[in-house]
């Protein structure tokens, strides 16, 4: 089995923080309209099951497709040209950031929740009709596990033995929903209900997600048949940017002080704006993936400041040819 490559996985991981850390700035200067939804806090587990992907396998992801595309190579100036609804975007401007397709490299995204199950599924009946040893891999929040579709999904690979690795990136929250107030029973007990084995993981982990997918993956290959990991995370940003609410909703024990301060700067928005950014910071800090393989690379300090500095110095010209096109074709206009 091949080990683990920890100072890759953090290079990708680091690529797609980035690289939404700069869409995230064009969003707040009204460079990219409508709603953003961001995959920040999920990068340890999209990484450990797309490092070991192999050409030909075939991906369908949430309404959280950036961090998917990224690191399975999708061209990035042709994703921020997407966000930003230039025609030679990824999608020609049409898809905005949810949903995304490339058939080259057999991957699409989308807004409807729990389309990633029967996208996947149809993904895998294909292959499975073409005699071929790839897989296919649904990413959805947990949310998602409550929606028919992706049931129905669940019970037909099953039954017609698909090679689809269904991956639940659990942060027990379905927007502003509690999701043990709408969600019965064990995930995973209830993926072997349809007969298909499960796994839990720390999905802030990304050596521990990565453990678990290369002990799944080849069973898939030599096998069939389909997976189940349910992964814990934190999504940093709530559902979407713009969701200042969710220090508060999320954490009921910080309503009192967050009622309070309202009150006290009712008549200045920029102090309650900054109040409820910084509620819950710490938390979250914990929960960072990114913050959680950075303590097992500290030993070479060095090293990390090197793929930090190429990373970012990547990401930045990234951004810089892209908002070339963009404004270039906005005074061609």
């Amino acid at each position: 089995m091949t080990e683990v490559d920890i100072w890759k996985l953090y290079r990708m991981m680091l690529r797609s923080r980035l690289f939404e850390n700069a869409i995230t700035d064009l969003w707040e200067q009204g460079k990219i309209s409508g709603e953003m939804h961001l995959g920040t806090g999920e990068e340890a587990i999209i990484a450990g099951v797309i490092s070991q992907l192999e050409e030909g396998d075939a991906i369908a992801v949430d309404h959280r497709g950036t961090p998917p595309l990224i690191m399975r190579g999708i061209d990035p100036i042709l994703l921020l040209l997407e966000f930003l609804g230039h025609s030679q975007g990824l999608c020609s401007g049409q898809g905005g950031h949810m949903h995304l397709f490339s058939k080259e490299d057999l991957i699409a995204s989308s807004g409807i929740v729990g389309s990633s199950g029967p996208a996947a599924t149809g993904f895998a009946l294909a292959l499975k009709y073409q005699k071929k040893k790839n897989i296919a891999v649904a990413f959805f929040g947990e949310g998602a596990i409550n929606q028919g579709m992706m049931l129905e999904s669940m019970n037909l690979a099953s039954a017609w033995n698909l090679p689809v690795l269904f991956i639940c990136k659990d942060n027990d929250w379905a927007i502003s929903t509690i999701t043990n107030n709408t969600t019965g029973g064990n995930l995973i007990q209830r993926a072997k209900g349809f007969g298909i084995e499960g796994y839990e993981v720390d999905g802030t982990d990304v050596e521990a997600v990565w453990n678990v997918v290369s002990e799944v993956i080849p069973k898939m290959r030599e096998d069939g048949g389909p997976q189940f990991i349910q992964a814990r995370c934190v999504h940093l940003e709530g559902h979407m940017l713009g969701d200042l609410l969710v220090r508060t909703y999320r954490n009921p024990t910080m309503l009192a002080e967050v009622s309070e301060s309202l009150q006290k700067y009712s008549e200045n928005i920029d102090e309650i704006l900054l109040i409820l950014r910084n509620i819950g910071g710490q938390f979250k800090k914990r929960m960072d993936p990114i913050v959680v393989i950075k303590k097992k690379l500290k030993i070479d300090a060095d090293r990390l400041k090197e793929i930090e500095k190429e990373v970012t110095k990547e990401i930045e010209q990234i951004i810089k040819n892209a908002l070339e096109i963009y404004e270039g074709g906005i005074k061609n206009g």
